[in-house]
């Protein structure tokens, strides 16, 4: 949002549809003064007046007067905070004790609304998943399951912005892991809520040690050993190209490449689509170190090579999703704004829930209103879906 109230006043007529002359008539106030004020003739504004004007925007005073924002998740602390709760709370005993097969249930249900964005719904059935989970007795089928369900929470977890309780669940994912590539698996989950809470150092670190200790022996490596390791090699790539190390970047996804090679197709090796992982998924990650880089040319490039691809079957659509932000993101860059707000729609009739969770989807349709001198009702609507800040 911008800092001062000349801009803030301007972002917020255009998100309106309201021209100057418009809401200078509906707050009663002169088309001299709003243009003054928007145009930064006129820094100083009486209270009388910036309520005026803020009543005719229908925003509170204070936003036109105070413009910082700070991103909050779009899912209501009402719903995530009871699973942060119960990944706290110690084993219980309950009345009825739980039976695997009715977790192993309940953990499938839960992937399914995942996989579908409704984190709302997620939220709310995640405690009781946690509580059973912890509350089986101490048998293998119960530590898979257990490892498994903290994957879940992981997942969730970050898509709310709780990065401290994600790491928390990380770590129980890693202690309940069975045999290395479990463990492996769970890193990728951890290096990823890292990297979200910028740790970029600690996600390369551990990304390259884990890829090491698993790397496999490529004339006999398995599927599942080739999915943990490129993924692996991703995150330390991630961590890299954010880090500004560029030829660190190249390396892991020049080694991420030869095990997307030896798969030769997408593949997702365990029941977390934590493992989803193929040539698909490097071209993907490729193109968000060409958007980190700007050079969107190249991001485009890429792009025509998995535009038709659609997630392997049990995969969501998050990754896909991801890499068309970075597609919206180039458009912009080379000015095609209509292009840009057309995927950005595209991505939004696809997988709304998700959308809406993204800041940076959010601050990409941010641009796009900043650089246009008016809105069409389109694009306001998208802004208001979006929950683009006013």
């Amino acid at each position: 949002m911008p800092d001062d109230i000349g801009s803030r006043l301007r972002e917020i007529r255009k998100r309106r549809g309201m021209s100057q002359t418009e809401l200078a008539a509906a707050a009663e106030l002169s088309v001299s003064l709003v243009s003054k004020l928007e145009q930064g003739e006129k820094r100083d504004i009486r209270l009388e007046t910036a309520h005026r004007l803020a009543r005719a925007l229908d925003v509170p005073t204070t936003r036109l007067l105070k413009g910082e924002t700070h991103w909050v998740p779009p899912v209501d602390a009402d719903t995530w905070r009871p699973v942060v709760t119960a990944l706290k709370a110690p084993p219980t005993q309950l009345p009825e004790p739980p039976t695997e097969a009715g977790v192993r249930g309940a953990l499938a249900g839960g992937r399914a609304l995942f996989a579908r964005e409704q984190y709302d719904d997620l939220g709310r059935m995640l405690p009781a998943l946690i509580r059973d989970v912890q509350a089986l007795e101490r048998t293998t089928g119960a530590r898979r399951l257990r490892y498994q369900t903290m994957q879940l929470c992981i997942s969730y977890l970050g898509q709310v912005r709780q990065y401290e309780a994600a790491a928390d669940a990380a770590q129980r994912a890693l202690d309940a892991a069975s045999d290395e590539l479990d463990g492996g698996a769970a890193v990728v989950a951890q290096c990823q809520q890292l990297l979200r809470a910028g740790r970029l150092e600690d996600a390369a670190e551990l990304a390259t040690r884990w890829a090491d200790d698993v790397e496999p022996r490529m004339s006999k490596a398995r599927p599942e050993e080739l999915a943990v390791w490129g993924g692996l090699q991703l995150r330390a790539g991630a961590a890299a190209v954010r880090d500004n190390r560029p030829g660190e970047a190249a390396d892991a996804l020049r080694l991420a490449q030869i095990a997307a090679v030896g798969l030769g197709r997408e593949v997702i090796t365990g029941p977390d689509h934590l493992r989803h992982f193929g040539p698909v998924t490097v071209t993907q990650q490729k193109a968000e170190h060409a958007a980190i880089q700007r050079r969107p040319d190249r991001v485009l490039r890429l792009h025509q090579a998995v535009r038709d691809w659609r997630p392997a079957r049990g995969g969501g659509r998050s990754g896909r999703c991801r890499h068309l932000l970075d597609v919206a993101d180039a458009h912009l860059r080379l000015h095609d704004d209509a292009r840009c707000t057309e995927i950005l729609h595209s991505i939004y009739d696809e997988a709304p829930q998700w959308l809406v969770a993204q800041r940076y989807g959010q601050d990409i349709l941010s641009r796009v209103i900043e650089r246009r001198r008016t809105l069409s009702q389109e694009m306001r609507d998208l802004a208001d879906a979006m929950r683009v800040p006013l």
